[in-house]
């Protein structure tokens, strides 16, 4: 294979920037959630079906074989390689709404979660529901056919599929919902066509082996390629593209797929019901599968074991007999009345059946006692991977039984954890479809555990197979993990309709080779992944992508999981010492992709399954390295007034240059000082604030002494230097505003002594000054501990990012309060609102997010205007404390798609965060400020009666 060549010939269609080959990031981006490792050679980024096409005919052209990726969120080893690994850029996230919701076209690159989010105004979604649907991407939805723990076989892609756009691997494109599109496709494609039609023939024609595979087809199965399509239709279209379902691809490229939306119920309730053994809750499902139910999860003893410390479960432990299992019932209604007769149906149902529960076990429709149910469900495989040794990985497996012997087949697989000797596994899974998970720790680094591994493998599909009949695959797709047993479950009539279908599809063997099929019996117990131990603050991580969602530079450099992977391999090539050169060059490009583009927001911690801040891991490499500035961290700590005046006479200066110079120049002379001082000076932002030379309240307006509504307020020291954007209408500093907005709701205004010195060390914390950072802030702790009376009175930060870094370390014994927060206990009780007509944009900022308060102030936004838009997909913006003036890049990237969802006649963002606001309205084209000039815009004095 000639790669050079490859690449010298792509060079001319592919901006270089999108061909990467550098060994920290092909590392990076060629890992997935599975327990495998391979490193492409390189990783090519397309924006366009018109990529797509120039990479494959290159691939064609050179015999290079290449591999799709879409989130990364596989579990067997499906979309990584070690050859050419190409990847989705930000042109494959377009959607459209079709016959009024029915309908919805979805590029590969949107988030399952994203189409359900596009989809809500209409009560409907996508039939898949995996539990990745917050971080999976279309593209794996569809090609591993992923279903989930409502989705059953119903409503998976293979059955709500409308029509497709796909590529194949010469690069011929055909829609298959366009007539045009098909009849030039039949022309240019008839061989492959006329291939398929005579193979489905075949098939057929072997009621024996159509037998087969519709029996097999009974349960929820991913192994192998979906040959019911040759018996489910007729037109070789038809078949062509229902195989692409769950192909992995293996078999082409999906540009766009159409859905066959599906009712979103509004109205739900689950109970939560537990069982003496597995055996009644298994009979228990045989019953509840009569019932109008969406979804029962089973779980063994030894899962509710692992979440017993769950808030919910902790105190129904001591109820429990060991050997207890659980199954999580939810079922779903148009309308309340229809969900109460559900309700009382399925209960007769169970009472009339004889199936009695050991607890009582009444359904609830509170969602926050709902979520806390499913929440318990959920944490069960985090919870097995958080306690497994470190060094090894977490596996969850997944196959299908009849539901009729599911009891039997749980006892059969709990004897088999036994023999080998997996005394933490655990079993749960979707036990309506017969479909189980079992996870388990697993280490690699000896014979002896791979033995251990393949030993209990091989009994495993003998006895899902031969004994039961089942899915080896129920749905988290083929992959490497399962290919060398596809034959063993299929047979060998079966295996070899699946050889042909690739010969005559992919007949160079080019797309994502080694997957579904393998000739190597042994590929499963190969290119195991290392996890070596690292750092205590990552090592639980599993490595499932979660987390990449919510990271703002994730399309810029990496995401937390592939700063994890990294550092792993930083630890493992310091322990071993094999190749000094590698771990030089990985360290010294680390600091770039992963330290200085790395907000620390933590907001990876909000979906992680483990809760792994990986923040924290930069801030704790940051410390690593700050011996020589931390002297220089202390003097600032230490004359933090000095400092912020010099900040204040900086911005003066600054916005006197801009004046005179004009942005574009500024921009140029800030960034040439920037280069020379290498990083000292920031770079200039045209929204950069003036100073704000903020007063006490005392000479603004008189103190009314009243006892009884008094607050502290603490203004942050970014509102203290900073005060005004340029493009701002209201020229009030923010302090100055928080005063008369007090003021206006009969407040008594207290501001903490030696104000000027005071800070929650957020700044220093960010920097990796750890203790600096503490010390400040315990002496704000300490003063604001003061002001309040020992708390007798409420504290009002105006930033949320500082009451967040104030509170971090559990409760403080005072009244501290977000913006959010204050707003909705103290000032709108005490204040006439009249909503505002006008669109505003509203942003969460990554603390309010981490603080639980996102729903809080969205309805704070929509009580202060009736037309609030949240843009899709932005969550922290990036700009990270001064950031945004050091590394504009990060917050450029995490904003680049802000100003193109904006409605046409959004004037106004809000926010609350006075540094995000600078770089929100630079990269939006509007004013970002704090919620609190809305709300002072639209609110009145109240008056006294």
């Amino acid at each position: 294979m000639n790669f050079q060549q490859f690449f010298n010939d792509l060079s001319s269609l592919i901006p270089s920037d999108r061909i990467i080959q550098d060994s920290l990031r092909t590392l990076a981006y060629g890992t997935d959630a599975s327990f495998y490792r391979l490193i492409p050679k390189a990783v090519i980024q397309v924006n366009s079906e018109e990529d797509i096409v120039d990479v494959l005919k290159k691939s064609q052209k050179h015999k290079i074989p290449v591999t799709f990726r879409a989130a990364g969120t596989s579990l067997s080893g499906q979309a990584i390689t070690e050859f050419i690994l190409i990847t989705l850029g930000d042109g494959w996230n377009g959607h459209t709404i079709l016959d009024d919701g029915l309908k919805i076209a979805l590029q590969p690159g949107v988030r399952g979660a994203q189409a359900n989010k596009y989809l809500s105004p209409y009560g409907r979604k996508i039939g898949p529901d995996p539990a990745s649907i917050n971080a999976a991407k279309i593209g794996g939805i569809a090609a591993n056919n992923a279903s989930g723990m409502c989705c059953g076989t119903a409503q998976n892609t293979y059955y709500t599929m409308d029509s497709m756009t796909l590529i194949l691997a010469d690069g011929t494109k055909v829609d298959t919902a366009d007539p045009t599109s098909v009849t030039a496709f039949k022309k240019q494609k008839s061989d492959l066509l006329n291939a398929l039609t005579d193979l489905s023939n075949t098939v057929k024609a072997d009621s024996e082996l159509a037998e087969k595979i519709r029996h097999k087809y009974r349960l929820k199965n991913t192994t192998g390629y979906a040959i019911n399509a040759l018996i489910d239709y007729q037109d070789p279209i038809d078949i062509l593209q229902h195989l692409m379902i769950g192909s992995e691809g293996t078999l082409g490229f999906i540009s766009e797929i159409r859905y066959n939306t599906v009712i979103d119920s509004p109205f739900k309730a689950s109970s939560l019901m537990f069982f003496d053994s597995v055996d009644l809750a298994c009979k228990a499902v045989g019953v509840l599968k009569q019932c109008p139910i969406e979804a029962v999860e089973l779980m063994d003893w030894p899962a509710l074991s692992a979440v017993r410390h769950h808030e919910t479960m902790s105190p129904l432990m001591p109820s429990l007999t060991k050997g207890s299992a659980a199954l999580l019932v939810e079922t779903r209604a148009n309308s309340d009345a229809e969900l109460n007769q559900q309700i009382q149906d399925i209960s007769e149902t169970l009472v009339n059946q004889s199936i009695n529960t050991s607890l009582n076990a009444p359904f609830e429709k509170d969602p926050a006692i709902t979520s806390q149910y499913w929440s318990i469900r959920k944490g069960i495989f985090p919870a097995v991977g958080a306690v497994r040794t470190t060094g090894s990985t977490v596996l969850i497996e997944d196959v299908a039984y009849p539901v009729e012997r599911l009891a039997e087949a749980v006892k059969d697989l709990h004897q088999l954890f036994e023999k080998w000797h997996y005394h933490n596994a655990v079993i749960f899974g979707h036990a309506l479809e017969g479909n189980l998970h079992f996870v388990f720790p697993q280490s690699f680094d000896s014979v002896e555990e791979q033995q251990r591994y393949e030993g209990l493998m091989e009994e495993v599909t003998e006895l899902t197979v031969t004994r039961y009949q089942g899915s080896l695959k129920a749905e988290h797709g083929t992959g490497r993990n399962m290919a060398p047993f596809v034959e063993k479950e299929w047979g060998p009539k079966a295996y070899k309709v699946m050889q042909q279908l690739k010969a005559i599809i992919d007949p160079n063997d080019l797309l994502n080779p080694g997957v579904i099929l393998n000739n190597d019996p042994k590929a499963h117990l190969k290119n195991i992944k290392p996890l070596p131990a690292s750092n205590p603050l990552i090592d639980a991580c599993i490595e499932c992508g979660f987390c990449e969602p919510s990271c703002p530079s994730r399309d810029l450099t990496l995401t937390p999981r592939q700063r994890i992977v990294v550092q792993r391999e930083i630890s493992r090539l310091k322990h071993d010492k094999d190749d000094e050169q590698r771990l030089n060059t990985l360290s010294k490009d680390y600091q770039f992709y992963g330290d200085d583009t790395c907000a620390g927001c933590g907001l990876c911690s909000t979906l992680c399954p483990v809760g792994i801040n990986t923040g924290d891991l930069t801030r704790f490499l940051r410390q690593e390295n700050n011996n020589k500035g931390e002297r220089k961290a202390i003097w600032i700590a230490e004359h933090f007034s000095t400092t912020t005046k010099g900040v204040k006479l900086g911005l003066t200066i600054a916005n006197a240059g801009r004046y005179i110079f004009g942005n574009t120049l500024m921009r140029t002379l800030t960034k040439t000082t920037n280069a020379l001082t290498r990083g000292m000076v920031g770079e200039w932002r045209p929204n950069l604030p003036k100073s704000n030379a903020w007063a006490e309240p005392s000479t603004l307006f008189p103190q009314s002494n009243n006892a009884l509504k008094k607050v502290v307020y603490f203004p942050s020291c970014a509102a203290r230097t900073m005060g005004i954007d340029p493009d701002q209408e209201d020229q009030r500093p923010l302090t100055e505003l928080i005063y008369e907005l007090l003021y206006k709701a009969g407040f008594d205004i207290i501001l903490p002594d030696n104000l000027s010195d005071l800070c929650c060390g957020m700044p220093f914390q960010s920097k990796g000054f750890l203790e600096v950072a503490q010390d400040k802030r315990n002496e704000l702790i300490t003063s604001i501990k003061k002001a309040s009376n020992n708390g007798s009175y409420p504290v009002l930060f105006d930033t949320s990012p500082c009451v967040a870094r104030t509170l971090e370390q559990g409760p403080v014994s005072l009244q501290c309060y977000d913006p959010i927060e204050f707003a909705l206990k103290y000032l709108l009780p005490n204040l006439n609102i009249t909503p505002t007509e006008e669109l505003i944009s509203l942003h969460i900022t990554c603390s309010t997010t981490k603080s639980g308060l996102a729903d809080k102030m969205i309805l704070l936004a929509n009580t202060l205007s009736k037309n609030v838009f949240i843009p899709d997909d932005i969550a922290c913006c990036g700009f990270a404390g001064d950031k945004g003036f050091f590394t504009p890049e990060l917050n450029a990237s995490a904003l680049r798609t802000l100003k193109s969802q904006l409605p046409k006649n959004t004037k106004l963002g809000i926010s609350s965060s006075r540094t995000c606001e600078i770089g929100l309205s630079e990269h939006s084209g509007i004013p970002y400020q704090s919620i609190y000039y809305l709300l002072d815009k639209v609110s009145q004095k109240k008056q006294i009666k």
